[in-house]
């Protein structure tokens, strides 16, 4: 939704235009703001129409209460600024201007009679089903709002209103209809699946060499890092029957069955004591840390080893990452011992050697290899498509994809709508690790499918509308071009 609204957000007259009414149902609340000089300024032009910097700032405040409420509260001005919300706010006023520019062409007006039958209307000023002065008063001072500037905003509003029913048509039959008819067009095809095949490429000492040299910096050693290690092992601390007995009682709720029942004391009793152990082998560890830390003691061994080796647990490389070289990490669990570490260096990536890149290189290239003669295969059995020996499809429609062996359901979707765009009788379709060479044997319209029916008018309306606001839009863009003020808008 949000990645929608900003790359379309100069289409957004419908949705944000009449956004200040939502306020009404809001509770009066305003979180965002942004303020542009003084309210008498105007921040940009648009024909003859001046956007000012008191709608400007409004306009902000209702996109940013919409993405709060998205957020479910979380939003804030940080990521207003990353979203670019301030010119989302001014673009959305920019193609409002442009239809009132339009409107002012046609004669559009609305008159104050309009104006106060629409406010009467609106349940957010009444009170028992009547208009309430005191509320929409209210209302305006809690939105620190003059009223010249909330009547100028809803006259606009609904002189937009105007011209959209004068210049907007609906649907009509012949265009359902083929709507209708495309989507209920049918094909019966051959195809064949081209897979890559490694395996099937040689390669050459020389080959995997040029190429490893040609891309040495892709190729490089893994982070390390060079650690001292102190480890105090849990095994042999002492314990008795009753201890685990014991511990088991006082934490049995952490030894549950996958079904999520309680394990007996029998089916948890190794797990209970091995807990049990590292919580009584903590005490050594820390005397053994506190022995490191003033030197009375030396750390048995020193390992460079790559970020998360599975020597260490997660939790104590966690706590490397967020140290710095030359820290002493209090003891942590890594299995059934206590480690501690400390930090000596971190050695940073670097271009692998040859013999120990060849391999990667290798399968890189055996990859890149078996794409092409893949897509070779491809070109050569479409030249003769119409003698190759194919597998026939049942007729295949776009609301209706079935799985076309031997590719999977996802495939077969992924394949069936690019089939469906295509211009061509025959061709090659490139799927994410496959290619499909196609005919076309045969064409149908199938009969009428009351499911599809039901929502061809509303993929009609959609189509049209979002075809009428490109043109309009684009036609306006070239009649009224937009001059901003401020930089940045």
């Amino acid at each position: 939704m949000i990645t929608w609204m900003q790359k379309n957000n100069r289409y957004l007259v419908w949705t944000i235009w009449v956004a200040t009414i939502a306020f009404i149902g809001a509770g009066f609340v305003g979180w965002g703001s942004y303020k542009y000089g003084s309210k008498a300024s105007a921040v940009g032009s648009v024909g003859d129409i001046e956007i000012s910097n008191e709608k400007l700032n409004v306009t902000y405040q209702n996109l940013y209460n919409r993405y709060n409420e998205i957020f479910k509260g979380k939003f804030d001005e940080e990521q207003a600024k990353k979203m670019g919300l301030q010119k989302q706010a001014f673009d959305s006023l920019a193609s409002q201007a442009q239809l009132l520019n339009l409107a002012k062409q046609y004669g559009i007006v609305v008159s104050e009679k309009e104006l106060a039958d629409y406010i009467a209307g609106m349940k957010g000023f009444q009170e028992n089903g009547v208009f309430s002065r005191q509320v929409y008063n209210t209302y305006l001072q809690n939105r620190r709002m003059k009223v010249s500037t909330f009547e100028s905003i809803l006259t606009d509003e609904l002189t937009i209103k105007k011209l959209l029913d004068l210049i907007e048509h609906p649907t009509v039959g012949l265009e359902q209809d083929t709507v209708a008819s495309a989507l209920r067009i049918e094909d019966k095809i051959a195809y064949t699946v081209l897979s890559p095949d490694a395996t099937a490429v040689t390669l050459k000492e020389e080959e995997i060499k040029q190429a490893w040299e040609e891309s040495k910096d892709s190729y490089l050693t893994p982070q390390k890092f060079s650690l001292e290690l102190y480890w105090n092992d849990t095994k042999d601390v002492n314990i008795t029957d009753q201890d685990i007995q014991e511990f088991y009682d006082k934490n049995s709720f952490n030894y549950i069955n996958t079904d999520g029942s309680q394990r007996s004391f029998e089916n948890a009793r190794e797990d209970a004591a091995k807990d049990l152990r590292i919580k009584k082998g903590k005490k050594a560890a820390l005397l053994d840390y506190i022995a490191l830390k003033k030197g009375k003691k030396s750390f048995a061994e020193k390992k460079t080893l790559p970020v998360n080796d599975p020597i260490l647990s997660s939790d104590v490389w966690k706590e490397i990452a967020s140290s710095q070289v030359g820290t002493l990490l209090k003891p942590k669990v890594s299995g059934t011992r206590y480690v501690t570490v400390k930090f000596v260096e971190v050695i940073e990536p670097k271009p692998m050697p040859y013999d120990e890149a060849k391999k990667a290189v290798s399968d890189r290239l055996q990859q890149t290899k078996a794409l092409e003669a893949m897509d070779q295969r491809a070109k050569d059995l479409l030249s003769h498509v119409d003698e190759a020996s194919m597998t026939t499809s049942q007729f295949i429609r776009l609301t209706k994809p079935v799985a076309l062996l031997p590719m999977s359901q996802a495939e077969s979707v992924q394949f069936v709508d690019k089939l469906f765009t295509s211009s061509g009788k025959k061709g090659i379709i490139r799927l994410s690790k496959r290619q499909v060479v196609y005919k076309i044997l045969e064409q149908r319209i199938a009969q009428a499918d009351a499911n599809v029916t039901s929502s061809v008018k509303n993929n009609t309306d959609q189509i049209k509308k979002r075809v009428f606001e490109e043109a309009l839009f684009k036609k306006l863009n070239e009649q009224f071009p937009v001059k901003a003020f401020v930089k940045g808008l």
